[in-house]
């Protein structure tokens, strides 16, 4: 068959010349239409890269007032922009991708923003969308999408292998279960969609410089932080103190100018179009996930691509002088899309191939892009690693990176998108970058399961604990590259061991046949209960019984200290900190918004030895403890604050004792009084765990009388030893964040990123108790003035807890039906053992001020693939909502 496809291939195969790639990019040369020729001496803002990305925040920038410029290379489109395939779906499997699509869609649709400001058409074809189901589970995935969809006001349908036919008459129907139809998805044309962005951009008072190369990045280190003072090109210097790189495979270029790290790495990703086929016009564009390849209307014939398991990479990068250029098509790679797309429309089999397009695409370890400022460099900001999504992603990107820059944060959650979501660990080892983005790639159309896991490189971070507990049957998941116990299996003599890589068995790389721990994560690749539901409830149940013993040490522990200390914490977070040595206060810091920004727990601990000034110990959730140290080094450099924060979370172990008889297993193995009196809630003591030094903290994030010990790395692994010696006569157990999740929904205690995020704040968390004392007394902390004017003017929308008896679990973006009219969706969801059905978390939005009344008097629904379920809504946990578990009074 290959061979067949061969033969009918016509036109240049070969390097594609730059003049040839021009003539396809029909638009004027930018200096042309404005005029403009001398660089200016200064600007707010550099935008280095003239694609969709680049443009798009030009333009956002303008609408924020902001004096900013382009500069490119080469003529805008140029490197990836100009042969993209275009492609915009508008629901994805995440909330935040469909916003961001949703304002890219506000933007270029007819009569839209672009539009009505330019009088340009954007080149947007709404010929809609189509996703193919092979087999059940891929069906309920697409009625998962079909209900989020309802929430953001997207029109699908799910059809019948029949139904879809008639819209798609040269489809092959007779093997799949059915389609997802989006009638509201269609293509751009980049071309247009450019030069309709950039004439808007310089209509908001944006200039743009083409022929203009960064030849370096100027730098100065004041308060002991590297920021950005300059742009040196090759027409002159440019006085800025913000650099925002939109420069796509080329960002690694760029990034190396101010020595931070850009962790995307380059491939070959290719298409080809084909002659006219009958029939084709007025066609949607299809997506078949599971045959891992797509069919995008081209005029009277069709774009066809998609994602091969062993794709061309480009570990080395792409020459910074390619700007125009393809590379020639490795027919022995791309046959794999070819024939795909053959099964599914079987007469592209009796087509030619008008022309092939093979050009660098840039992906990254998680299949997201990487937008926000750097830690490493005040002022250097990503715009990059859109992995072949530019497109559709680039106007909601530009959007919120314009934000970013100018507010310091973004309007909705983009904590999937932040560059500061790796760990630096992580991101400076080209072997994890290499195989996470690799994986990426190749799962790019996977099923999304909330609970996978990836196979690419395992076991870069551990802790003492490691071996001790793989030996025990742990699954583990991976957070930042560290590896944190999921849940525990109960055969015995089962290895578990997490193995090199395999590749997915591509590059001459044998895929294992006996794997134990993909078999593990494979009991999770259901819209179903798991088989592993009564292990995680087992778990969950010792928990609320007995006694569990949580090893919780990748979180991020740091240490803020200095004459401004105090000040520093106050500021930074919303919640009174200021209760003195022994305190221990969980709390969010917040944006200028009122938006969460993390939330952690802050404790005062002893003086610094050496200076005697005040020290505090900050414990983050390890899977965002980088971006919390980005958070809190910014506002402490903002607000000029004499103080330092010292990362030291690899020097400290972290175990949470949880559960009745938590108190009854520290007094057999410790040297403090544990009682209530003695050692009251939200405080914290130096101990001695048989012969070891540790803090022991009275805190719980499920819901039972507990502490956690946070341990010298050095002494975890016997500190475990005892507590579980000692626990074995009350049946403790070994417990992992599966078992978190459950636990923690029913009681109620919020997630961060899923129930606050920083597009909520306290106040719509019903979370004011965190801020009442501050607000009352007048003192002044970050968010405190948007906070007040919410109290005041009233709140749109309260996360609220839904209880739902289904027959299928809950998996989060299910919508809520108030009344019968949609009214939010689940952020997120869990089952509660202890309470005997889902508890979903999510927040109920009125348009103009919601009030108690108004949750109270509703009647609910939660819809969970096409299907509406009674909700039980109420403001408080099912589980224990007097908190006299926390208190440690059991009946």
């Amino acid at each position: 068959m290959l061979s067949a496809v061969r033969s009918k291939v016509k036109g240049n195969l070969g390097l594609v010349s730059r003049c040839l790639a021009q003539a396809s990019v029909p638009h004027t040369p930018i200096e042309k239409q404005t005029g403009v020729q001398d660089l200016p001496s200064e600007a707010d803002v550099v935008v280095v890269g003239g694609g969709s990305i680049g443009n798009s925040t030009l333009y956002h920038l303008g609408r924020l007032g902001v004096n900013a410029v382009l500069l490119e290379k080469d003529q805008l489109t140029a490197g990836t922009t100009w042969h993209s395939a275009g492609l915009v779906w508008r629901l994805r499997p995440s909330d935040i991708d469909t916003m961001v699509i949703k304002h890219t869609l506000d933007l270029v649709k007819p009569g839209g923003e672009i539009e009505q400001l330019t009088g340009m058409s954007c080149g947007f074809n709404n010929n809609g969308g189509m996703f193919i189901a092979n087999n059940k589970e891929r069906l309920d995935e697409y009625k998962r999408l079909y209900s989020l969809g309802k929430y953001f006001g997207a029109e699908t349908f799910v059809l019948s292998p029949e139904e879809s036919q008639k819209i798609y008459p040269l489809m092959r129907v007779d093997d799949i279960y059915g389609t997802l139809y989006s009638p509201e998805d269609g293509c751009l044309d980049p071309s247009s969609y450019v030069s309709a962005l950039s004439r808007a951009a310089i209509m908001k008072g944006g200039r743009i410089y083409c022929d203009t190369t960064v030849t370096g990045i100027e730098t100065d280190v004041t308060f002991g932080r590297k920021r950005v003072t300059g742009v040196r090109t090759n027409k002159g210097f440019i006085k800025t103190s913000k650099v925002v790189n939109c420069t796509g495979a080329w960002a690694p270029y760029l990034s190396d100018m101010v020595g931070v790290d850009c962790p995307l790495v380059p491939f070959r990703h290719a298409y080809v179009v084909t002659e006219n086929i009958e029939g084709i016009e007025n066609m949607p564009n299809v997506r078949d996930h599971d045959l891992s390849v797509y069919l995008r209307l081209q005029g009277n014939g069709l774009s066809i691509g998609g994602y091969e398991p062993w794709p061309d990479m480009l570990p080395e990068g792409v020459a910074k002088d390619f700007a125009f250029g393809l590379y020639e098509l490795d027919w022995d790679t791309f046959a794999f899309n070819i024939e795909h797309c053959m099964k599914r429309v079987p007469a592209i089999e009796e087509t030619g191939i008008k022309s092939t397009v093979c050009g660098p695409e840039s992906f990254t370890p998680d299949h997201k892009p990487l937008l926000g400022e750097t830690l490493g460099c005040r002022g250097f900001y990503q715009g990059a690693g859109f992995n072949s999504s530019g497109i559709m992603l680039a106007g909601g990107s530009g959007r919120e990176l314009a934000h970013m820059v100018v507010d310091g944060c973004s309007t909705i959650d983009m904590f999937s998108y932040d560059i500061n979501r790796y760990h630096p660990d992580c991101v400076k080892d080209q072997a994890w970058v290499l195989e996470r983005s690799h994986e990426a790639y190749a799962k790019n159309y996977a099923m999304v399961f909330i609970h996978d896991e990836n196979l690419a490189a395992r076991d870069m971070r551990v802790d003492p604990l490691h071996e001790t507990l793989l030996k025990k049957g742990c699954v583990f998941q991976q957070r930042q590259g560290f590896e944190r116990p999921g849940w525990f299996v109960t055969e015995k003599d089962v290895n578990l061991e997490k193995k090199k890589y395999d590749w997915y068995g591509a590059y001459g790389n044998d895929k294992y046949e006996d794997y134990p721990y993909r078999d593990c994560l494979t009991l999770d690749y259901t819209f179903g209960y798991p088989q592993q539901f009564d292990v995680i409830g087992r778990e969950s149940d010792a928990c609320r019984n007995s006694a569990a013993l949580f090893n919780m040490s990748y979180f991020g522990k740091f240490f803020l200290s200095g004459s401004d200390a105090q000040a520093a914490v106050s500021y930074l977070c919303c919640s009174n900190v200021d209760k003195g040595e022994g305190s221990t206060v969980y709390t969010n810091m917040l944006n200028r918004n009122g938006g969460s920004e993390t939330d952690l727990t802050v404790s005062h601990i002893e003086p610094d030895p050496v200076t005697g000034e005040d020290r505090f110990y900050i414990a983050a959730g390890g899977g965002s403890s980088y971006r919390d140290m980005s958070h809190v080094l910014n506002v402490i450099d903002m607000m000029k604050f004499n103080c330092k924060l010292t990362d030291h979370s690899s020097d400290y172990g972290m175990l949470s004792l949880q559960g009745p008889r938590s108190r009854d297993i520290l007094n057999k193995i410790c040297d403090a009084d544990f009682s209530n009196e003695a050692f009251p809630f939200s405080t914290h003591k130096l101990v001695k765990v048989g012969d070891y030094e540790v803090r022991a903290m009275r805190l719980t994030f499920v819901g039972e009388l507990g502490w956690e010990l946070h341990v010298p790395s050095q002494h975890l692994l016997q500190v475990y030893n005892l507590v579980m010696d000692a626990g074995e006569e009350f049946g403790i157990v070994d417990s992992g964040y599966r078992a978190i999740d459950a636990l923690s929904s029913e009681k109620g205690y919020k997630h961060w990123h899923e129930d606050v995020r920083p597009d909520t704040t306290p106040l719509e968390a019903g979370m004011a108790w965190l801020v009442n004392a501050k607000l009352k007394k007048g003192t002044d902390f970050l968010g405190r003035e948007a906070l007040l004017k919410q109290k005041k003017d009233g709140i749109k929308k309260r996360l609220v807890c839904l209880k739902v008896k289904s027959p299928v679990p809950l998996v989060t973006l299910e919508s809520i039906f108030r009344n019968g009219e949609v009214a939010g969706y689940v952020r997120r969801t869990a089952y509660g053992y202890s309470v005997g059905c889902n508890v979903a978390w999510g927040y109920i939005e009125h348009p103009e001020k919601i009030t108690l009344d108004y949750i109270k008097e509703g009647k609910y629904e939660v819809e969970c693939m096409g299907e509406r379920y009674d909700a039980e809504v109420s403001l408080q946990a099912p589980f224990d909502p007097k908190n006299n578990r926390v208190k440690g009074f059991y009946e």
